[in-house]
């Protein structure tokens, strides 16, 4: 059966399909012993196909992990500075890669797989994830401020905003929940610094249907076949677990 040449890639675990269309747009693929296209398509039982003088390995056993992302550590595969990765915080023989990204200084929810297809769906600004956080100011913020910030500031750094959820965290003075609806780079941070304000702590609790739980920092598992079957229905329906279309974010 012929399919598209980044889905067959993604699905070998050899990254998210964006990832496989630049190795595609690279000339680093072949198939048939010619240079792919992007667009074009192959049968895997029937053509040869070559990633960096490689033949195309059969497709993975899809893997899905939640880990709870400790600060100080790095959001990527590779190390910078000698600086620890969330992909080095997991001891399994397959190769995962984290689908999106927190900042160093935040922690939470990351969830990582080998499946690019599922990576692709959540990364692609069509299909939206919503995102939670639990966030820490400096101080209070007012009651003018948070009806700004659920309002959607126009930042110079990022631009404009579209309007997210902003309360207080029942139970934990200072401590704010957020949900947002767009996928702008250190977004809460951003806009904590356009108000006046500075974060002291950034924690995601939930991607789409997936809750953090009291995963403890650093600690890491399988997501069970229910999560799994929910994150999949939830990404095809383009829904959050709550009826709502959903949205990424950082």
């Amino acid at each position: 059966m012929t399919e598209r040449l980044q889905k067959l890639m993604a699905e070998a675990g050899l990254g998210s399909r964006r990832s496989c269309e630049r190795l595609i747009s690279q000339g680093r693929v072949l198939v048939n012993g010619e240079p792919a296209a992007l667009g074009d398509k192959a049968d895997p039982q029937l053509d040869r196909i070559m990633v960096d003088g490689k033949p195309l390995p059969t497709a993975e056993v899809p893997v899905y992990l939640m880990l709870n992302k400790p600060r100080g550590v790095l959001s990527s595969l590779r190390s910078q500075g000698g600086l620890p990765t969330v992909v080095s915080l997991i001891d399994i023989p397959q190769r995962v890669y984290p689908v999106g990204r927190l900042d160093r200084d935040s922690q939470g929810l990351i969830l990582l797989t080998n499946d690019g297809e599922l990576t692709h769906r959540l990364s692609h600004p069509r299909f939206q994830s919503e995102k939670e956080y639990h966030v820490l100011l400096d101080r209070p913020p007012s009651d003018s401020v948070l009806d700004a910030w659920r309002a959607g500031p126009h930042l110079a750094e990022i631009g404009q905003l579209a309007p997210a959820k902003v309360t207080h965290l029942p139970g934990q003075p200072g401590w704010l929940m957020i949900v947002l609806h767009e996928g702008k780079k250190r977004q809460i941070r951003q806009t904590a610094r356009h108000f006046g304000h500075k974060v002291k702590a950034l924690i995601r609790v939930r991607l789409g249907p997936l809750m953090l739980g009291d995963l403890a920092p650093g600690a890491w598992r399988h997501l069970t076949s229910e999560e799994v079957a929910r994150l999949h229905a939830k990404v095809r329906n383009g829904e959050d677990g709550r009826g709502r279309l959903t949205v990424e974010v950082e």
